[in-house]
């Protein structure tokens, strides 16, 4: 059964709340009105690291409960990171090693297959960059290909649009507004697409 707009989820995974990144966000959840909910990596309480890999398991900070439980509610997630050493920042990286866990967001088969156990999920990956978008492919975009292919889409969440903000140092203070305003007319049209209504956990309360 689908209702009316999608449940949009927005990952801020910038450690900088004053970054473009963050700005940029919170336009698209503003943008997204009430269908719209934040999470702030920055302001989660967790440990970055998985320390005993896949051998063990490693309980959840509530802050990560709450987190899986948004992900269920969610339609439609939008993932805002920097471009940092061709990567991630370590605070996007490890909430994805330790929120996105064997047998909750994928698993694999008996035929060693993966499968994404976020399926019916659609995604938007935003970039913000130094680099100029031409240069990002003639390296590898190493990042994109990580979160949206080797992340986002290997959970399900498919299909994952990209969004690039590229060549920040050399944009105008016109430019960087045009960029945050705009950002919200793209959370506003996620928004607006049929989402459906899933069986999930309640969400929890959080303070």
């Amino acid at each position: 059964m689908e209702h009316l707009m999608a449940h949009v989820l927005v990952i801020d995974g910038h450690p900088d709340s004053a970054s473009l990144t963050a700005q940029l966000a919170t336009s698209y959840v503003a943008g997204a009105g009430d269908h719209g909910v934040p999470l702030v990596l920055r302001d989660l309480d967790f440990d970055l690291s998985l320390h005993n890999g896949y051998r063990s398991s490693q309980d959840l900070e509530p802050d990560l409960v709450r987190a899986q439980e948004l992900l269920e509610w969610a339609d439609h997630v939008a993932v805002f990171a920097p471009l940092w050493w061709g990567s991630v920042p370590a605070l996007l990286k490890g909430f994805f090693d330790r929120t996105l866990e064997r047998g909750w967001a994928f698993r694999y088969k008996e035929n060693g297959m993966p499968e994404g156990l976020l399926a019916g999920r659609t995604g938007r990956l935003v970039v913000t960059s130094d680099s100029p978008r031409w240069y990002l492919p003639l390296v590898g975009d190493s990042t994109v290909k990580q979160v949206k292919g080797r992340t986002m889409e290997f959970c399900g969440i498919k299909p994952t649009k990209l969004t690039r903000y590229a060549d920040v140092r050399g944009r105008s203070e016109a430019q960087i507004a045009e960029w945050i305003r705009g950002a919200a007319d793209l959370g506003a049209a996620d928004a607006a697409r049929p989402g459906v209504v899933r069986p999930v956990r309640e969400l929890t309360a959080t303070g």
